[in-house]
């Protein structure tokens, strides 16, 4: 069951969801306004994350960016970047946000994996609900249609997996290859990956 408490983890400003910036508190602002329902605020915030900021690889650019205000001032990151944007815009607009995952095939299909991010939001009327702001592309559709979730992968083979947890915070893995990759290159070769467990 989720309490006031526990979604008041999901509203932290932190060193990568950098919420209370100037500029993302104004992006936020302009995003939202004339706005009151959850939901369009945050089809707003979604809608402006998956289709104006660019997937560095998709588009080939650099710089590699981590913080939530570094991906608003550049227009640009991988999946991980762009989600902690994301939930950066939802907590300025006081609606609680994380960060999900997945664990998906790099090669369509087979073995090695790598982690793919993705958010929740909580709104009152659905509940958690997950979407997908990596940005469209042919055979990749992520819409924000709650309650119907439409994210950007489907799990297809063993060992792909749609985490269950929802983080306040990036995985330390994330953070480690997005902060000490030089370029969007480095990202690519170096994808981070979590073991499964069975339980």
């Amino acid at each position: 069951m989720t309490t006031e408490q526990t979604l008041s983890n999901y509203l932290v400003s932190s060193d990568i969801i950098d919420w209370k910036t100037p500029q993302i508190k104004e992006k936020a602002r302009k995003l939202s306004r004339g706005m009151v329902n959850p939901v369009d605020i945050s089809r707003a915030c979604f809608e402006f994350v998956r289709d104006k900021i660019r997937h560095s690889n998709d588009y080939k650019l650099n710089p590699v960016t981590c913080k939530a205000s570094d991906v608003l001032q550049h227009k640009t990151g991988y999946c991980y970047a762009k989600s902690h944007l994301l939930a950066a815009l939802l907590r300025a607009n006081t609606i609680p946000a994380g960060l999900c995952y997945q664990r998906l095939t790099i090669d369509d299909g087979k073995p090695p994996f790598c982690l793919h991010g993705l958010n929740a939001v909580y709104l009152p009327d659905f509940g958690w609900y997950r979407l997908d702001a990596r940005g469209n592309k042919e055979g990749v559709r992520a819409e924000f249609s709650p309650p119907k979730e439409q994210l950007a992968f489907p799990i297809l083979i063993a060992g792909e997996a749609n985490l269950p947890e929802i983080w306040a915070e990036p995985l330390p893995e994330i953070i480690k290859v997005l902060e000490t990759s030089n370029t969007y290159q480095d990202v690519l070769k170096n994808l981070p990956d979590i073991e499964l467990t069975n339980t």
